[in-house]
């Protein structure tokens, strides 16, 4: 009996000095990996990195400093290898970029970073109200499209987005869809320059027509049901990498907007998700409200947009929400056990 009872202890020893050296073969595989990561040229996009690029420090990661690289050469460079992560994957909204790039075979949505992402046409309410304009299909109306004409050519100027972005695929296609070509003319271009031109053509009392993407500071400036509307679409029309979607999917509040309600989610390389499964389990906890978005989205459009004022913001948002943060860093932890 005594022989019994030293050999299970000697056993449970063993075991336990295993389990310590697998933690600390971990712990060790963590601090010699570098990370790489990669957003838009949209500033905000910065925020959401240094957030997840924090936790990741916490976590014994080496990170390198985040590229800059337009859609979809971003999808491209994380199926290759070149990168590991971003945060920019709209779930539907950059279905065609992600299946181009390779799809599941290279690699995989992580988490769901920011939910509720919210896309459509707006104009300011005083010109709703006063022409009870409710729908975009309303500018097929010459001398209801007259009221957003810019720049003296009888066609409304609808600002858009920029170009590159799949928003600017599926305002292209709605125009042509209801038939608008002749009354609507898309003005692309660096979506915050175009913006701040709406911004000032609202303040001087005229008529404004625009793209709109929630979170952003835009509706911090020009609030919904207050200062702007929302317009309806005439029916559900998408390119074709979203035609499995219904109405269902792009109504919000009763109206119907368009475009796909979404989420930004991490996608991530997969061989990269394989070899590092505390990443893994961090990228699927993190999460930033859409509301704090717009906040960081204002400092931004109020001149905090170096790179060291977005640090700063994204380590004021870490404490601020310290307490959620550490519940996620140690949870992510235990994936090195699995």
């Amino acid at each position: 009996m005594k022989q019994q009872l030293r050999q299970f202890s000697l056993g449970i020893i063993l075991i336990t000095l295993l389990i310590g050296v697998i933690a600390c073969q971990s712990t060790s595989s963590v601090k010699k990996t570098k990370v790489r990561a990669a957003h838009s040229n949209w500033v905000e996009e910065h925020f959401q990195t240094e957030i997840v690029n924090i936790g990741l420090e916490k976590l014994g990661y080496q990170i390198e400093k985040p590229k800059e690289i337009d859609y979809p050469a971003i999808y491209l460079s994380v199926a290759n290898g070149d990168l590991d992560y971003s945060v920019i994957g709209g779930e539907k909204a950059h279905q065609a970029y992600f299946n181009n790039a390779g799809g599941e075979k290279k690699l995989e949505r992580v988490g769901v970073l920011t939910p509720d992402v919210i896309q459509g046409y707006q104009i300011d309410k005083k010109t709703a109200d006063k022409y009870k304009i409710t729908n975009i299909g309303q500018l097929k109306d010459p001398k209801i499209a007259q009221l957003f004409d810019s720049d003296g050519n009888g066609k409304a100027n609808l600002v858009g987005c920029s170009p590159g972005w799949f928003c600017e695929r599926i305002i292209d296609h709605q125009i042509k869809t209801y038939g608008l070509e002749d009354t609507v003319e898309h003005n692309r271009g660096q979506y915050i320059i175009l913006l701040a031109d709406v911004i000032t053509r609202y303040q001087q009392g005229k008529s404004v027509l625009y793209y709109a993407y929630n979170p952003h500071w835009i509706s911090t400036v020009l609030k919904p049901e207050q200062d702007i509307i929302w317009l309806e679409v005439p029916f559900i029309s998408l390119p074709e990498s979203q035609k499995n979607l219904t109405e269902k999917d792009t109504i919000i509040e009763g109206k119907n907007l368009g475009f796909a309600v979404d989420r930004q989610r991490i996608f991530a390389n997969k061989k990269f998700l394989a070899a590092n499964p505390i990443a893994k389990r961090w990228f699927e906890l993190v999460q930033i409200p859409a509301e704090d978005m717009n906040v960081e989205s204002l400092y931004i459009k109020e001149g905090e947009d170096s790179p060291e004022d977005i640090r700063r913001h994204a380590k004021e948002w870490v404490e601020n929400n310290q307490e959620l943060f550490d519940s996620w860093l140690e949870e992510a932890k235990k994936a090195a056990d699995i």
